[in-house]
């Protein structure tokens, strides 16, 4: 037998003491390889999982009704969000999809629809591009109403009654009235087309009007304009107002005219004697329709809006002038004219005179036919 060395004996030792060793390690690197696949596999499932829901879609038709507001400025995103948010669609994403492959999404209007829960994106892509669907109340005041004549337009064509309006207007300053109305609302209710939503109250609707009004008195300078004629900007409202009543196209700024030669000419010039004489002012004060002829009695009544007793202009604005009557109060046409009055009804053929002999002849033209026209006077 031969006998064992030293060295050959801690050889062997060493040998015997790897075997384990190396099982742990391949234990440890089996052990990480399950682990890695494990992981591997769970976030291959997550991220399918994750893409999936990004890009969900509702098979539809859906059900149910949920109302949806599309905001000025919104995107496609920001719109899918809403609609996600409500339970509309399935994800954003596709809305966003639906809306890239269908060019009519970019003129999606602001407002509010009505949708149904659980929609196909591209069902609920096909509602909102339809401006019909869009849930509105569309009001058009027209020019020349008085306040309480659009109060009841809007009551008739809104779900406010007439008391909620009023109630509204007994707030002049949550109306935005300028500090020249001196808190009456007449003449500042802008005669225009309005589309009324389903958050609009009485309040919102007439501040709504005031503000178009800002705009029309903004773009004809109404403020520059009233200092240059030696007007205040309320006074050019109350001369629009009397322009709307008596006018129309190109007469309205020669009714203009008429109407600053009166207040500011001679005060005996045509035996005016600084009276406007616009009977329409005159109906506004004993609140009659402007449109009705009044009798001698009814024009000798005396009111501050009766322009035939008491000269200049009266105390407000006696209805809503549009931008056409705004624009010729402010920029009135040039002429020497003091008298004016129409000749035919049907044309609306006006004739505009210095004098007031002149003008009993074209009076005498207006009583003839009247009376070939006994219908229409």
């Amino acid at each position: 037998m031969t006998e064992t060395t030293s060295s050959e004996r801690d050889r062997r030792r060493a040998r015997l003491r790897s075997v384990p060793g190396c099982l742990a390690v391949l234990l440890a690197v089996a052990l990480l390889g399950g682990a890695l696949y494990f992981g591997v596999a769970t976030g291959a499932r997550f991220i399918s999982e994750r893409l999936w829901s990004a890009t969900e879609d509702y098979p539809g038709p859906g059900t149910g009704k949920v109302m949806v507001e599309v905001k000025e400025g919104d995107s496609a995103a920001a719109i899918g969000r809403a609609l996600k948010s409500k339970g509309v669609v399935a994800s954003v994403q596709a809305f966003i999809d639906a809306a890239k492959a269908d060019g009519r999404s970019r003129g999606i209007q602001v407002g509010y629809y009505n949708l149904r829960s659980q929609m196909r994106a591209a069902d609920a892509l096909e509602i909102l591009v339809d401006p019909d669907n869009l849930l509105l109340d569309r009001v058009t005041i027209r020019e020349g109403l008085r306040v309480s004549e659009i109060v009841d337009v809007l009551a008739k064509e809104t779900d406010f009654n007439r008391a909620q309006y009023r109630k509204a207007l007994g707030n002049p300053r949550a109306l935005g009235l300028p500090k020249f109305a001196n808190g009456n609302p007449e003449g500042y209710l802008f005669p225009s087309t309005y589309d009324i939503g389903p958050d609009d109250t009485p309040r919102s609707i007439l501040r709504t009007m005031v503000d178009r009004w800002r705009v029309s008195a903004e773009r004809h300078e109404l403020i520059k304009r009233a200092n240059k004629l030696d007007k205040t900007p309320g006074e050019l409202m109350i001369i629009a107002s009397l322009v709307q009543a008596e006018g129309r196209g190109e007469d309205m700024a020669k009714i203009s005219r008429v109407i600053f030669n009166r207040l500011d000419g001679p005060g005996d010039r045509g035996g005016t004697n600084g009276l406007l004489q616009i009977d329409a002012a005159n109906a506004y004060g004993i609140g009659k329709s402007g449109t009705t002829a009044l009798t001698e009695e009814e024009l000798a009544r005396d009111t501050p809006y009766n322009t035939r007793k008491h000269p200049g202009l009266p105390p407000t604005p006696i209805n809503s002038p549009g931008d056409d009557a705004i624009a010729a109060a402010a920029n009135p046409s040039k002429g020497d004219w003091y008298y004016y009055v129409t000749v035919d009804l049907d044309t609306g053929e006006t004739v505009f005179t210095e004098t007031y002999d002149e003008f009993l002849v074209y009076q005498e033209q207006y009583k003839q036919w009247c009376a070939d026209n006994a219908d229409r006077c």
